[in-house]
């Protein structure tokens, strides 16, 4: 009998010995779906059932986790369902995604829509799947329930999140809210942008996407992570900064974490890579809230992330019909604002990083690690003894032109179409088990007691 259920020997990979992410030769040792083993090479190593040679030419990393998914389901499963979400980040080396509140039907505000969630998700899963709760103005009661049946935290808007069952929170609300997250221990993600910045700004209509960035200035950003990091610092409340677009907000938040305020940031491969002054006039599958800024922007983000001040980059799949993409018109005021990406965020960020200097530990670290501890799941995003046993074979050096048809989730409706990326998942496992996109659905529904 096997001591192993599987062992994997690579001549480089990222490995997590508790100082971060660093690149090794390493030997992965597999056991009821955990990591039991991480040795060097030369070491003796148990008997197991399956020994898999990692390609030298291929790097061992742990799987990605995102943080930042809408799947949509069900409700509005014409836009994104579960079978073709966790199929799309199963092809990109994504184990392990968080789904967020809003935009299914119903959302996530109480107990028994997370039932009804569940249990549209169930049999459907090709990766592992959690679920953040929705704080919106009429839940406050909700939210303990909420937290008991096990979601990571709870989402809230600061400005009208595009859907009607989704209602966003004035700032006594949010000081109501923040009270309550504090009393339970939990997190509250934020879309923070400032109601009065927006209707501050000129309205959009029409095709020149110069018209909808002004529609959505940075001041926007920058007010509403001040008050919500004035309300963290006065209710000890944990607060995360969803999809960081204006690198002008960074000061506030460097400055926050170095007084003690609990604050994390992610941003998003759309603000990395893409640059305003490269969005088309008409090209609306750009279009997302907040918006894609300038490349000064985006290499203060690039700063932030190598800083520490920013801990995660997540896609923020948030993908729509191409009908609601107004694709017709190229009208930025008409069109659903969300960029579908969640196939493509590691050779998208991959690619950016490589051509700054990073390495694959620095991508890990950002896309695997840091939306684990931001979510906290402590057993994923790294490859170390008593994590989950989710890895990735990567070829960093293959080249891939984006075919939106060979895109699994549901309407493939991208941006990135044509471009050329640096890096390809060329194998999956998850808990220790080959994972193939195309093969039956075997993630689990988690809940904040499996962390």
């Amino acid at each position: 009998m096997s001591d192993l259920d599987l062992l994997v020997r690579a001549a480089r990979a990222v490995v997590d010995d508790g100082d971060g992410p660093r690149l090794a030769p390493a030997v992965v040792g597999v056991r009821d779906g955990t990591i039991v083993l991480v040795a060097d090479p030369g070491s003796d190593a148990p008997a197991a059932a399956v020994v898999v040679d990692v390609p030298d030419d291929q790097v061992l990393l742990p799987g990605l986790v995102d943080s930042h998914v809408h799947v949509n389901e069900p409700g509005r499963t014409e836009w994104e369902g579960f079978a073709t979400a966790t199929r799309a980040a199963a092809a990109g080396g994504i184990t392990t995604l968080v789904d967020m509140p809003l935009n299914s039907v119903p959302p996530t505000t109480t107990v028994a829509h997370l039932r009804a969630k569940q249990a549209a998700a169930t049999g459907q899963v090709h990766v592992d799947v959690a679920f953040w709760g929705g704080a919106v103005p009429d839940n406050l009661a909700d939210l303990a329930p909420l937290h008991d049946a096990g979601v990571l935290g709870f989402k809230a808007f600061l400005v009208p999140s595009g859907v009607p069952e989704f209602g966003h929170l004035d700032d006594p609300q949010l000081r109501a809210v923040l009270e309550q997250v504090a009393a339970l221990d939990a997190l509250l993600v934020v879309h923070a942008e400032d109601p009065d910045a927006l209707a501050d700004a000129p309205p959009v209509t029409g095709r020149r996407y110069a018209d909808f960035l002004a529609s959505r200035p940075d001041e926007a950003e920058v007010r509403a992570v001040e008050r919500l990091l004035l309300l963290a610092e006065r209710t000890g409340a944990r607060v995360h900064v969803l999809h960081l677009s204006s690198a002008e907000a960074l000061p506030l938040l460097a400055q926050a974490r170095a007084a003690g305020v609990p604050v994390t940031v992610e941003t998003c491969p759309h603000y990395l890579v893409l640059d305003a002054a490269g969005v088309p006039d008409g090209a609306t599958p750009f279009k997302c809230c907040p918006p894609i800024r300038d490349a000064a922007n985006a290499d203060a983000l690039w700063q932030a992330l190598a800083d520490g001040v920013v801990d995660a980059v997540v896609s923020d799949h948030s993908p729509s019909t191409a009908d609601l993409k107004a694709l017709d018109t190229g009208d930025f005021g008409a069109a659903w604002g969300g960029i579908s990406s969640l196939q493509l965020t590691l050779p998208l960020v991959w690619t950016a990083a490589r051509a700054r200097g990073h390495d694959l530990a620095d991508v890990v670290a950002w896309t695997a690690a840091g939306p684990a501890r931001v979510a906290g799941l402590r057993r994923k995003g790294r490859i170390r003894v008593g994590a989950a046993a989710d890895l990735v074979a990567f070829d960093p050096d293959a080249r891939v032109v984006v075919d939106p048809e060979r895109l699994h989730h549901r309407n493939p409706v991208t941006p990135y179409a044509g471009a050329t990326l640096t890096g390809a998942v060329r194998a999956v496992w998850l808990a220790g088990r080959t994972l193939d996109p195309a093969g039956p659905a075997r993630g689990r529904l988690l809940t904040r007691g499996d962390a």
